[in-house]
């Protein structure tokens, strides 16, 4: 009993160490292993994957947020836009979107729209694609 207890501390301080992140939580490049947020679940990022990637969002960052002249990559955790990366910070930026008098890099010409500009997505749809987004930078 006795083993058991000291192999059961062994694993837990081990998943404390990594973030308690497998192989989804894995940060894009050399950054730390971030847990997935609860948000991030398989039905959210296939929804999410479907707005992004059939509708307005592809056409600014390219299919799968390889990048565009329009809209940076979003594969990459380093974004001209994002401070944190996190989900809440993506989720937010879909949102209120990106005025043309803030985007940080002047050779893209046009403003992110909020809520995904025409497409006006609805509350779920953002979540969805938010958690969509959150993957391409944070999973290998």
């Amino acid at each position: 009993m006795r083993r058991l207890l000291a192999l059961s501390a062994v694993l837990v301080l081990a998943a404390c160490r990594t973030g308690g992140a497998g192989a989804n939580g894995a940060g894009g490049g050399a950054a730390a292993k971030v847990a997935t947020p609860p948000e991030v679940t398989p039905a959210a990022v296939a929804l999410g994957d479907s707005l992004f990637n059939n509708g307005g969002c592809m056409r600014c960052h390219g299919a799968k947020g390889v990048g565009a002249a329009n809209g940076p990559a979003l594969n990459d955790s380093q974004w001209d836009q994002l401070a944190s990366g996190s989900y809440a910070e993506i989720r937010a930026l879909i949102v209120s979107g990106v005025p043309k008098e803030k985007i940080k890099v002047t050779t893209r010409p046009n403003a992110m729209g909020a809520r995904g500009g025409r497409m006006n997505l609805n509350d779920d749809q953002i979540s969805a694609v938010a958690a969509y987004v959150w993957t391409l930078s944070h999973t290998k």
